[in-house]
């Protein structure tokens, strides 16, 4: 009987499995020494939600309407709607799986609070509350976890200055995950398992300046210089210690929703449309302003903006924003406009920007719901976009809300070991290669060559 564990990282970036990385993570070495791995690149956008369902369902984020974790609702300009398990509406591996009589454990994927009914057992993840909800299914799987260790934590704040708070959070959050993670190998009778171990993209978030020796606010002596290198020496422990329980027929998986690099800055893009008379609104300098609270003349404005480690900009278009004023015959041509004003955007000191913008109609076979007009990547996400106001200057050298030294990569990983492997490869994929190959390693290739990706191993 086929068995396969996919253990989530989130935020992984390539190196993990190459050079100085491996060598020190005796355990991640064992998997990736018999596998096929590298880089996967991921979804545009290149961030936690939407790309975790992306990789589980071989969607795009334009196929399944998720854009990222907070989306306008109704064309308004300020009421939003906050991304959840109850707005995908596609099937994901366990789905399919679940069809033909195969259980799943699935634990911490984003976005999966509400938890929904699945043919096995599901935990919710991040965006969970708190452990007093139910957090769930079936619903009494909650008291077993409970038993196990106690308040089970789903996230960390980690945009705080107390970082040796943060740090130790973060560590007794790993510890409990893993814990849950051994308890349902052993207790559960599964057949694809899958958890996400949100906590490493919240250290390298929160302590990415102290290992980064050409970041910007690099700390060459800080008591936190090593905090990065022990939290992968503590999950390869605990993958260790996982490994151990599992069958020699099981399949191993290791998978990223996007890497990670340093942050050179945050960009206020608010500020910049206001500057470009594109944004028609006053605010106070010196006064940090949400842009939730600014006073905006609606009636002469043309775009605004989201921040975010990608802004989103929306423009004000007649017949679809309440007071819209761009005709829809000059639609194309104004947003065609401000893309390029965006593009010829420069840094601090002059120096040229690799800024990507995208049009979701055309990244996507679809674009359904409350879908951005445009998608920056400003500095090819070297740079945050900050949707806040109030600076004395457009280039922010830290993030607007709050302590954060990273930003995204386009680049996770990806690494595959199964019984019959007994060398390495290494490949390049894609994110929308995840699904079709775990569907393929169940037998359900029929299922597999209808998805948008590759299936990247035959063999098992």
């Amino acid at each position: 009987m086929v068995k396969v564990l996919v253990i989530g990282l989130d935020s992984a970036p390539p190196e993990l499995l190459f050079h100085e990385f491996i060598d020190k993570l005796p355990n991640i070495k064992r998997i990736v020494e018999k596998s096929i791995y590298g880089p996967m690149k991921s979804c545009i956008p290149a961030i936690t939600i939407p790309a975790w369902i992306v990789m589980a369902t071989g969607k795009t984020p334009g196929e399944l309407g998720i854009y990222g974790f907070r989306h306008r609702k109704n064309n308004s300009y300020k009421d939003i709607w906050i991304a959840h398990s109850l707005m995908v509406k596609e099937k994901a591996v366990w789905d399919y799986l679940g069809e033909r009589g195969y259980k799943s454990v699935v634990l911490g994927v984003p976005p999966s609070y509400p938890p929904k009914k699945i043919n096995g057992w599901m935990i919710g993840c991040f965006i969970t509350p708190d452990s007093s909800v139910n957090y769930t299914y079936p619903a009494e799987l909650k008291s077993e976890i409970e038993r196990v260790v106690g308040d089970y934590i789903f996230d960390v704040v980690f945009r705080k200055e107390n970082r040796d708070e943060v740090k130790e959070q973060i560590w007794e959050m790993t510890e409990k995950r893993f814990e849950v993670v051994r308890y349902l190998i052993e207790t559960k009778d599964w057949d694809l398992f899958m958890f996400v171990e949100i906590g490493l993209d919240r250290i390298h978030h929160a302590f990415w300046k102290y290992f980064d020796e050409n970041h910007h606010l690099h700390e060459p002596n800080s008591p936190y210089r090593n905090v990065i290198p022990d939290y992968y020496k503590l999950l390869d422990k605990e993958i260790g210690k996982t490994l151990k329980l599992l069958d020699e027929d099981t399949a191993v998986m290791i998978v990223s929703d996007h890497g990670i690099k340093r942050m050179k800055g945050c960009f206020a893009i608010n500020q910049w449309l206001i500057d470009e008379g594109l944004l028609k609104a006053k605010y106070e300098k010196g006064k940090f302003t949400r842009f939730e609270q600014l006073n905006v003349d609606w009636s002469n404005t043309i775009a605004w903006a989201w921040g975010g480690y990608y802004a989103r900009v929306f423009l004000n278009v007649k017949g679809r924003e309440p007071n819209g004023v761009i005709r829809l015959s000059e639609y194309d041509k104004v947003r065609d406009e401000i893309a390029e004003m965006i593009k010829s955007i420069r840094g601090p000191n002059g120096e040229k920007w690799d800024t990507k913008v995208f049009y979701p109609e055309e990244i996507y076979p679809t674009a359904k719901g409350d879908k951005p007009d445009m998608m920056v990547y400003f500095d090819d996400l070297y740079w945050r976009s900050a949707g806040t106001l109030g600076w004395e200057t457009n280039y922010l050298l830290e993030n607007d809300t709050g302590p954060d030294d990273a930003v995204h990569s386009e680049y996770g990983v990806f690494a595959l070991h199964t019984p019959d492997m007994d060398k390495s490869k290494v490949i390049e994929c894609s994110i929308y290669d995840f699904a079709p190959t775990v569907l393929s390693l169940f037998g359900l290739k029929d299922v597999a060559e209808k998805l948008r990706g590759r299936v990247l191993y035959n063999g098992f």
